[in-house]
């Protein structure tokens, strides 16, 4: 019988780094018998992020996209109302407005960040006011761990009254002019998602400077239940609240957070020196007005220069036991969205049509990173 080699383990896109500091704190949760969703992990989780992003208050949910949904209800969308959103992105940034009955109008990307197009979205926003007819809100993504530019969207929604969501999901602990990610509209929300540079297995975070605002969705997030001894509802509300378990392994991540932001950037810059020089290969820039987490390295390739293209590299990397994947669809572009108005598009078709995020979790060992960079470099016959 011949002796075939073990295959080679699975590279995955993006998987938890966890370490012992969360452990000891889930370990407290458990001795203390505080497992429900409340308890002094909770509380100090939110006051720690609050002191790691400079927001002023916050409340931790059950997830990016529960806490994306209480963010549509606060800034007071109704049935019919237009949002103005990001296209280039992932699909739980619009559903939730469709969960109050929203309509998203997608605005596309620019070429500088991948972030909303803020020339656009000025646009959009004039061509409306002339019209008497204003969105409810604006919803901005900020993209593979990289702020939007939050100057310019700031100033055009700030003229027309409109007020802004910032969905940090994918960028906690970025920073645009020194603040950091999800700081900068009326409310802003985080994903503890499982691929997320900060994780808690699933869980997400309200912020914001109003502190009446993260009020509101801690009484909303806890089934709207009203200020009596027996269980009194006067209004629709969710089971949405992080459990103190999570949200202890919350808080042993977040010590580590800036530890991991360092090594995905280490990992993004090997990447950047080993295959940037292959033809066609072009990586999501860095936006001089801040610092991207890299939270996943992503690329594009010109096939009419490469003599390759995404999808081969793409399979290449799969028969290597690499998970890798294609950039964002855009929302425009999925079928449950067929039809739905977008303000430019084409940008974010083509980011799709020519890019690809690579594994970039902050726990790839040398060796892991230089099988990558193996796999990609054989596809354009440069091993």
């Amino acid at each position: 019988m011949t002796n075939l080699p073990a295959p080679a383990p699975r590279l995955f896109l993006s998987p938890p780094h966890i370490g012992p500091a969360e452990k000891q704190y889930v370990d407290e949760a458990f001795a203390t018998n505080w497992v429900a969703p409340a308890g002094p992990h909770l509380t100090a989780f939110e006051q720690e992020m609050c002191a790691a992003s400079g927001a002023a208050a916050a409340v931790a949910v059950s997830s990016g996209t529960a806490a994306l949904h209480l963010a549509v209800r606060l800034v007071g969308v109704r049935p019919g109302d237009e949002v103005l959103c990001s296209t280039f992105t992932f699909v739980a940034s619009a559903n939730p407005i469709l969960y109050e009955g929203g309509r998203p109008v997608f605005v596309d990307a620019d070429r500088a960040s991948w972030n909303m197009d803020p020339a656009l979205l000025a646009g959009a926003l004039e061509a409306r006011a002339r019209e008497g007819r204003l969105p409810r809100a604006i919803l901005v993504s900020d993209i593979y761990g990289q702020c939007a530019d939050w100057d310019p969207i700031l100033a055009a929604a700030q003229r027309h009254g409109v007020p802004v969501i910032e969905d940090a999901a994918e960028a906690v602990g970025a920073t645009y002019r020194g603040r950091w990610a999800g700081t900068f509209g009326a409310i802003g929300v985080y994903s503890f998602n499982g691929n997320k540079i900060l994780s808690t297995s699933g869980g997400g975070m309200v912020v914001s400077p109003d502190r009446a605002l993260v009020d509101r969705a801690h009484k909303l997030a806890t089934q709207a239940r009203e200020a009596a001894p027996h269980y009194e509802h006067a209004e629709l509300g969710y089971n949405y609240r992080l459990s103190n378990v999570l949200a202890g392994i919350g808080r042993g991540q977040l010590a580590w957070l800036e530890q991991r932001i360092d090594r995905r950037r280490a990992i993004c810059a090997l990447y950047q020196s080993e295959l940037g020089g292959l033809p066609g290969v072009a990586f999501m820039p860095e936006a001089a007005y801040g610092r991207s987490t890299r939270w996943l390295t992503c690329l594009t390739i010109d096939p009419t220069v490469a003599g390759t293209d995404r999808d081969a590299v793409l399979t290449a990397l799969e028969a290597a036991n690499i998970e890798a994947r294609p950039l964002w669809k855009p929302l425009h572009l999925q079928p449950f969205y067929r039809g739905a108005e977008c303000i430019g598009g084409a940008v974010s078709a083509d980011l799709f049509a020519r890019g690809l995020c690579l594994p970039s979790g902050s726990g790839m060992t040398e060796a892991d990173l230089q099988r990558v960079v193996r796999t990609v470099r054989r596809t354009f016959g440069r091993a």
